[in-house]
């Protein structure tokens, strides 16, 4: 599974000596991203994404963390069509918060301070006046980069929710490592490997006051849709050779903290 990361380029603090007179047009273009099979998955967007992708944990030991899969081989995205469109009904927030970014100056997210950084390299990025400025003429924050502030602020909030969601999986012993082979359209044989999924027999296993712990901190309606998520696999396989222009997003806007409400306490 890829390097997720790999989508920012150059990566540099936004200042208004700097960027003053730059604008973004994002959400037109998903070009940055089609090299990249899975990006990260905050558990408030479980509900939106479970119908289509399949939702599976990457990484290891401490840095496991939930992921959507975009694409069943190295370095191949099966949801941007060839005019840079996203053939999916929901763009994950990783992708939609592009070109934007928080840097830390800290390990230790608790005491870290985050700086707001922008990829210079996005195609979008512009001092044209194309897509929306990030200072006015006074040199003050556009309501619009106000509102990038917002979503990355609530993407790092729901970030330490995930990982506490992952934490209480991995305590619990719930996650093992899975591979998954396909025969392609064109019957090649394909394997994809590197993620864990939940296993359902230790979780029917869990004592009821584990059970009851996933419930009462509503983790175990994301366990399932997981699971449920599974079933994807296929229809993602089947993406190969197909056309992916078939079913592009309503909505590729830049998201909003509010975006991340629509789990429930999730």
């Amino acid at each position: 599974m890829s390097k997720q990361l790999l989508i920012y380029e150059r990566a540099v603090p936004v200042t208004r000596q700097r960027h003053g007179s730059w604008s973004v047009k994002a959400g037109a273009s998903f070009d940055f991203a089609r090299s990249v099979n899975s990006v990260p998955l905050m558990v408030a967007e479980f509900a939106n994404s479970a119908a289509e992708y399949t939702i599976v944990f990457g990484g290891a030991e401490d840095e496991i963390i939930p992921v959507a899969l975009l694409g069943i081989r190295d370095s191949e995205n099966l949801y941007v069509s060839d005019s840079g469109a996203w053939a999916g009904n929901y763009v994950p927030a990783f992708l939609r918060r592009y070109p934007f970014v928080f840097s830390s100056d800290n390990a230790n997210e608790a005491d870290a301070t985050f700086t707001l950084c922008v990829d210079e390299e996005f195609s979008g990025c512009n001092d044209e006046g194309r897509g929306e400025r990030l200072f006015d003429a006074d040199g003050e924050r556009t309501q619009y980069l106000q509102n990038v502030l917002g979503f990355l602020q609530a993407y790092q909030v729901q970030f330490q929710r995930t990982k506490l969601f992952v934490k209480r999986l991995q305590e619990f012993g719930l996650l093992e490592p899975m591979q998954a082979q396909f025969t392609l359209r064109s019957g090649q044989r394909s394997t994809l490997s590197g993620f864990s999924v939940v296993n359902r027999d230790r979780l029917k296993a869990l004592s009821p006051e584990q059970l009851s712990e996933l419930m009462q901190a509503d983790e175990m309606e994301l366990v399932y849709l997981h699971l449920a998520s599974l079933r994807n696999l296929t229809p993602i396989a089947e993406r190969i050779g197909g056309p992916v222009d078939a079913a592009p997003a309503t909505d590729t806007a830049p998201a909003s903290p509010a975006d991340f409400e629509t789990s429930g306490n999730a």
